[in-house]
């Protein structure tokens, strides 16, 4: 029996899925330092509707897995370094112990993974597979951003809207150098969660580049609390807006709430804004979707390169989007995962125009394997929109770029906000 994670993100949107059918959701791939710090997910307070209650009982791949030695694999190499580093080591800490024999196969492991080049390829020794485990039930705080490794660099996908990180200006691309005055040079996604989260009311250091610029910043931990989702209008224009913030278990529902009373305004310009949402559910993202796409219109494929067989996740068909209605959706570098996923949905089913910035680019699928004496996390798919775009490292790019500016008074718009309603008014 297999059991997969799946990254849409997950807020990257990730699912647990059983012989290709859902059997719970919610994933672990970019990190959330969140109260509940998903690898990859989403911050959702606890409660019947908490993805903890879910994710806590993920199972993993365990007996039966292939241990044949790989015939084509010379190992003389491996060997002759383990003997040499058991017949010449000296240690020159009174202190220190030396590896046992385990100690130093799991280093191996660790070590093999990392040779594949990809973050979310990562072996968990026991300690840190218990640490990870613990990690995607909920049990901790922390300071409520999403984080990835971009371009070799660890990176803020989007601070929480409300969250500890957000409050002392922390912002979506922003590059973290060093946590707690330690380089975070190679350093994987759920090694740095590990080493953010931590007890309520305690703090860490961040230190930042952005623009060119070193920042540092204190943060101390909170328990989050994130909205979903908001709305409002813009009288002047008539323009409707629903802001998504991140994709959970109740984001379907609410965003339905939200769409009546769209539909009940009788307005015909609509803004979907997900800047930066760092993701959350597959399902949730293809039931929003399912808002303006007819029954078996394709929202995206998972991809696994001939290896398996693609798996295509379609509309629902709710198709209730009133008629003439014009929608935009507003993206920026901390869209990913999941609202990657329902941006280029809609943009490859012609239904909607992207305004904003390039979005972040995350979108892979990880199984996660029991080993016995600790978890590999091994990238096994990705993401592919309806039109064949990889969403992995390229992302979705705007029909029309927009640089975010924030506007001169209090209560205007902010830049893209403002290109948005322009383009819903006048069509250009």
């Amino acid at each position: 029996m297999r059991y997969r994670v799946v990254h849409c993100p997950d807020m990257d949107a990730k699912e647990v899925y059983h012989r290709g059918r859902t059997v719970a959701a919610r994933g672990i791939g970019v990190a959330l330092v969140a109260a509940l710090a998903f690898g990859a997910g989403l911050a959702v307070a606890g409660g019947s509707n908490s993805a903890a209650a879910v994710v806590s009982h993920i199972p993993l791949l365990g007996d039966g897995l292939d241990a044949t030695p790989a015939q084509s694999a010379d190992l003389t190499d491996f060997w002759k370094a383990w003997n040499a580093l058991e017949t010449n080591y000296v240690s020159t800490h009174a202190s220190s112990t030396l590896p046992s024999a385990r100690d130093r196969v799991l280093g191996a492991i660790t070590g093999l993974a990392s040779s594949y080049n990809d973050p979310y390829t990562v072996f968990f020794p026991p300690k840190e597979a218990k640490e990870f485990a613990d990690t995607i039930s909920g049990s901790f705080a922390g300071v409520g951003m999403e984080i990835d490794v971009k371009d070799g660099v660890l990176t803020v996908i989007a601070p929480l809207k409300g969250a500890p990180a957000e409050a002392v200006g922390i912002k979506a691309g922003d590059q973290i150098l060093a946590i707690d005055g330690k380089s975070t040079d190679g350093i994987s996604t759920d090694k740095a969660v590990s080493q953010i989260r931590g007890p309520v009311d305690t703090s860490v250091d961040l230190s930042i580049i952005r623009d060119g610029k070193a920042l540092d910043f204190k943060i101390t931990r909170q328990t989050i609390q994130v909205p979903e989702t908001d709305e409002s209008i813009d009288e002047a224009t008539g323009t409707y807006r629903i802001a998504l913030y991140e994709f959970t278990s109740n984001s379907a529902d609410l965003f339905a709430q939200a769409f009546r009373r769209f539909q009940s305004s009788g307005l015909q310009k609509l803004i979907i804004d997900l800047r930066g949402n760092p993701g959350g559910y597959l399902d949730a993202a293809v039931d929003i979707a399912s808002h303006f796409l007819p029954k078996g219109a394709k929202i995206v494929t998972e991809d696994f390169d001939g290896k398996e067989d693609n798996v295509v996740h379609t509309s629902y068909g709710y198709a209730d989007l009133p008629k003439d209605t014009k929608v935009v959706v507003l993206v920026d570098n901390g869209s990913a995962s999941a609202s990657e996923i329902l941006a280029g949905a809609l943009q490859d089913n012609k239904v909607a125009t992207i305004i904003g910035t390039e979005s972040f680019g995350k979108g892979s699928v990880q199984t996660l394997i029991d080993l016995g004496g600790g978890s590999l996390k091994v990238t096994v798919a990705r993401w592919i929109t309806p039109n064949g775009h990889w969403i992995m490292g390229d992302g979705i790019t705007p029909d029309i770029t927009v640089v975010y500016k924030k506007a001169d008074t209090p209560k205007g718009n902010d830049s893209q906000m403002t290109r948005a309603i322009q383009f819903l008014t006048t069509g250009k």
